[in-house]
């Protein structure tokens, strides 16, 4: 491994059926005022909106609700999320939901004690918080980002067409906990969940696509990709397979949590080309990057063969014998493909809205990184997101 780096990661993880029983443990340990923040309302639905409001009144909570989180969250919603938590004069925030509301629930904890304007301070000049934070607590119900072991946030200017990620330098934004119960998952829609499963995949591949040194990183993460290539097939033919959803929920955590980018200058583009399309469409994420990341990826194969060609062998089982290295890569891309469509996802941007009018637009939305084999330019961003709209 080189380079020098440091690991800290303090959020805790309950997991497991039993796992909510356990916000009684970490509640007591926050002030009264309580905010929760949810999504669309479908967990009142399926009774997990019932539970955590009991566990909250039995712990003598004063408690405020932020609900409507949509799965991109806008600047507009911030702004309103603000105002909730201050008139609440919060002391902690508890989001229920997928990535999107602990994103958000992040995004409200480093703005409420805010003096300047949020989106321009952190998404805009990407600075770090000057003000108190508020804590903040996960109940996972949809997997993929992540977020409940990081601290990035992804917030959507819907005025301007620009969806931005701050991954917050200080791990005080981390979620304080995280309870990640796999039967809360069960109920998701079938492309919620295929996309959730790509996210995780695509968050290893950002990391793994990058170095060439022999990296301990990269033992884990194939480890975690296979893991998570066997676990979806079982869960895209029987959605409620507890033991395949387990692995799923465990392995998203891993996927972002930091970890198997310690050693690595890591990637992203995939990310900054799907959430410019997301901008614009306002699709899911894991669709967007469904949908851009096989053409980018063949686009920067010739500047990584190495990697690609183990990607291909130790992820895919690709037989190397009497081929060349380009060849072998080659077929583990189309060894992934072929995965991506038997789980059902999105295989270009025009499927999600998006229309060669739109390309520019995404062009210039899209932030351009220096961490993978190839810093593109934009002539190379409008081939690599032409060849995404089919």
């Amino acid at each position: 491994m080189l380079g020098n780096f440091f690991y800290c990661n303090p959020t805790k993880l309950y997991f497991g059926e039993d796992s909510l029983d356990f916000l009684n443990t970490e509640l007591p340990k926050y002030g009264k005022n309580v905010v929760l923040i949810y999504g669309g309302g479908s967990i009142k639905n399926n009774g997990i909106y019932d539970s955590v409001v009991k566990i909250l009144n039995a712990n003598g909570k004063n408690v405020a609700e932020i609900a409507g989180v949509m799965p991109n969250p806008t600047v507009d919603k911030l702004y309103e999320g603000i105002e909730i938590a201050r008139k609440h004069q919060a002391d902690f925030l508890l989001a229920v939901g997928g990535g999107s509301v602990c994103d958000y629930a992040k995004a409200v904890s480093v703005s409420v004690n805010c003096s300047e304007d949020p989106w321009e301070k952190y998404y805009i000049r990407f600075e770090e918080p000057d003000c108190e934070t508020l804590p903040v607590g996960c109940v996972l119900t949809m997997v993929g980002t992540g977020s409940e072991m990081n601290a990035g946030s992804v917030i959507t200017n819907p005025h301007t067409h620009r969806k931005i990620g701050h991954v917050f330098a200080d791990e005080k934004i981390m979620p304080k906990f995280a309870i990640l119960n796999p039967k809360f998952t069960l109920t998701l829609p079938h492309d919620q969940m295929v996309s959730g499963i790509y996210d995780i995949f695509n968050h290893i591949c950002e990391q793994y696509f990058s170095g060439e040194d022999d990296n301990v990183s990269d033992y884990i993460s194939e480890g975690l990709m296979r893991s998570v290539i066997h676990a979806s097939r079982i869960a895209n033919q029987d959605p409620q397979n507890y033991e395949a959803r387990s692995n799923i929920i465990w392995a998203a955590t891993w996927a972002l949590n930091t970890l198997v980018s310690r050693g690595k200058s890591t990637d992203w583009m995939v990310h900054m080309l799907g959430q410019s399309v997301g901008a614009y469409t306002n699709a899911t994420h894991g669709m967007t990057l469904a949908a851009v990341s096989l053409p980018y990826y063949r686009h920067i194969l010739p500047y990584g063969v190495q990697k690609f060609r183990r990607f291909a062998i130790n992820v895919w089982d690709v037989d190397p014998a009497g081929k060349t290295d380009e060849q072998i890569a080659h077929e583990g891309l189309a060894a992934m493909e072929s995965w991506m469509r038997e789980l059902g996802l999105v295989m270009n941007i025009s499927d999600l809205g998006a229309t060669p009018e739109m390309i520019d637009g995404i062009a210039d939305g899209t932030l351009i990184m220096n961490g993978g084999y190839k810093v593109l330019d934009r002539d190379e961003i409008i081939k690599i997101l032409k060849e995404s709209l089919s």
